[in-house]
């Protein structure tokens, strides 16, 4: 993959064809040089640093990936851009185009994404249950996709590609329709959600606010599930997890911590069918396998601990915490 910077009519490869394509697009463009240059990260799309002769600021652009319209809705995800950015969360939009989801954001100079190892320090953590705070406060979107849609739909589209399904996927199963019928039985506290905190997500700059980007994933969800899979994604220790549970509810009730547990293997099962399904829709420069692999024992793990059924009890008979 290449990250040489070009300028327009120079493309060598299929993916630089694109970007000269999509930068040819954009209104306030036209009749302009431009250079662009490959960003290192992008798993479903191709992203790009973009330069406009006579403009002041740079640019970044996602030309996104085929297949993935299947499973991302780019109109909402670009609703929940602009709600962000008025919320003071994200990078101004600067243009998107509804017809295959094409995204122009003003690039954050200055800001560096976030790593695993920058989640380990208190100050971030606190800055992301900041940021989900307001956001999950915010305006609804227009899609009300819950975790349970999102693995219906993911495990469906990779049973329906001939994927290769765990050995212990039915099992797997019964245990999500468990948890399903709790969370049915309390009722869903419905909020805006990011719904995909990898740690590149999350860009911080010395003395400014963090930003989040990239809401392909976003939807009106569980609130619950918002913190269950962010506190796996970034391995948590339990300890910290129910701090930061409590930084964001005020308070943690047993019957929340259960909701966020049991959302961590939801989420864990979700991303495995994610990855599993994508391995069939790709052409492997990612390892999907191993990652829906890897994903489906963590949410083993999580199944497997001898809490579970009380977990799923507390949820059942229990209401969602309000904020």
């Amino acid at each position: 993959m290449s990250t040489t910077e070009r300028r327009l009519g120079e493309a060598r490869t299929q993916d630089e064809a694109a970007i000269e394509a999509a930068i040819r697009r954009v209104p306030d463009w036209q009749g302009r040089e431009a250079t662009y240059k490959m960003l290192v990260g992008g798993i479903n799309n191709r992203n790009w640093l973009v330069a406009v002769d006579g403009h002041p600021r740079r640019y970044f652009v996602k030309v996104p990936g085929p297949g993935t319209e299947k499973f991302i809705d780019r109109a909402v995800a670009h609703q929940a851009a602009v709600n962000a950015h008025a919320m003071g969360l994200a990078p101004e939009v600067v243009y998107f185009d509804p017809s295959d989801g094409l995204e122009v954001h003003e690039f954050l100079e200055g800001y560096a994404a976030c790593t695993n190892a920058d989640f380990e320090r208190a100050e971030i953590q606190e800055a992301v249950i900041a940021c989900y705070r307001q956001l999950n406060a915010g305006p609804k979107l227009g899609l009300t996709k819950t975790i349970f849609d999102m693995i219906d739909e993911h495990w469906q589209d990779a049973k329906a590609l001939g994927a290769f399904l765990p050995h212990d996927f039915d099992w797997m199963m019964k245990q999500y329709g468990q948890a399903r019928a709790a969370f049915e039985a309390s009722g869903l506290d419905l909020v805006p959600c990011f719904n995909d905190p990898m740690p590149g997500n999350f860009l911080v700059s010395p003395g400014k606010p963090m930003k989040i980007v990239d809401y392909e994933f976003a939807s009106n969800n569980e609130r619950a599930y918002e913190l269950g899979v962010l506190l796996g994604e970034m391995f948590f220790t339990e300890e910290r997890s129910l701090q930061l549970i409590e930084a964001y509810y005020g308070e943690a009730r047993p019957e929340t911590v259960a909701r966020v547990w049991i959302g961590r293997a939801l989420a864990d099962i979700k991303w495995a069918g994610w990855a599993i399904q994508n391995r069939m829709l790709t052409d492997w420069d990612f390892d999907y396998q191993k990652y829906g692999d890897w994903k489906w024992a963590r949410a083993r793990s999580v199944i497997l601990d001898p809490r579970w059924e009380w977990w799923l009890r507390l949820v059942a008979s229990g209401r969602p915490q309000p904020r």
